[in-house]
């Protein structure tokens, strides 16, 4: 038996609940892990408090992200006693996720633990972590250096934008962090932000083209506020996309596009290709500061996660939730 965080629909309704499992209701796959660290992400949140059609199967067990021990493999990529994670491949989605004690899944989807990295560490970056390390990694391929100017983090208080700040004030960059927990100012500072603006400054209506600022930017955030940061970007200036937490439209025109030579490019996580996760992992380990950790992470365990979860969609979580599944 383990514990689980378990998600189902029927004719009562939508239900969430922490229960006992039997091992013998894990879906199939050729990897079994005895899972240590998970974590809730705004997806998790969603899918947790049903706010989002986030689950496209029944009953499910959340969690997009995971990282443990291997118990039993049928493949021999992995053997027992392996450091493994995973985050993305629908996972938490289609396929039961990461917020259990136990969890097994295709070998395709799992990586090795980084080696200088202990499995809450690696929770601690997770989907978000990895994600905000694409963005870094796109802005870089695509030529924005930080003689350019400002670099713009929007969604700045979670976990993408905590992380992307920290990797790119490391590497010389001038960030300015957008945010709605604007009294979170010296958490951003912290973390690497030279200046810290209130959300609301991008988030309303506004002009085709507005004043040129920004030499880039990792959005988390989409819609209305997308559109703002797309239309004062600097010429030639790269902007990321990762996230929708304003919502899914894009009120913008052509313009910035087809006048200043602005690039927006989409970054996805979670089918993202093998080499390119081992990619991203491998700069993690090599730039993340760990002891930043403190700074972004706070631990739960299994037992509070549907109350999170339900925090985090009112905006009152701030950095990264790792989930110890054990506690």
């Amino acid at each position: 038996m383990f514990k689980a965080i378990y998600i189902d629909q029927g004719d009562d309704g939508y239900s969430v609940k922490l229960t006992e499992l039997d091992e013998s209701v894990l879906p199939d796959g050729e990897v079994s892990v005895a899972v240590e660290y998970s974590t809730i992400n705004y997806k998790d949140a969603l899918a947790i408090t049903g706010k989002g059609p986030i689950i496209r199967s029944f009953p499910m067990v959340p969690g997009i992200d995971l990282a443990g021990t291997v118990t039993g493999s049928r493949d021999v990529r992995f053997a027992p006693g392996d450091r493994v994670l995973v985050t993305g491949w629908g996972v938490g989605e289609r396929h039961w996720g990461g917020l259990a004690q136990c969890a097994r899944g295709k070998a395709d989807w799992f990586l090795p633990l980084p080696k200088t990295f202990s499995t809450r560490d690696a929770m601690g970056l997770g989907t978000a972590g990895y994600t905000a390390m694409l963005c870094v990694q796109t802005l870089l391929a695509h030529g924005v250096t930080a003689d350019q100017g400002e670099i713009l983090v929007t969604g700045a208080s979670g976990g993408v934008g905590s992380i992307a700040i920290q990797l790119l004030s490391k590497r010389g960059y001038r960030v300015v962090a957008s945010t709605g927990r604007f009294a979170d100012t010296e958490y951003h500072k912290a973390l690497g932000a030279l200046e810290v603006i209130d959300r609301e400054v991008l988030s309303g209506p506004g002009s085709p083209l507005e004043k040129e600022r920004w030499a880039g930017a990792v959005d988390v955030v989409g819609g209305q506020t997308l559109a703002n940061v797309c239309a004062s970007t600097k010429y030639g200036g790269v902007v990321t996309a990762c996230g929708l937490t304003q919502g899914m439209n894009l009120p913008l025109t052509v313009a910035p596009f087809i006048l200043r030579g602005v690039s927006l490019i989409g970054v996805d996580s979670v089918y993202c290709p093998p080499e390119k996760r081992r990619a991203a992992w491998a700069a993690l380990e090599f730039e993340w500061d760990v002891a930043v950790r403190h700074q972004i992470t706070r631990c739960i365990p299994l037992s509070e996660v549907i109350d999170q979860a339900s925090a985090m969609i009112d905006g009152k979580v701030k950095g990264r939730l790792v989930v110890d599944v054990n506690a």
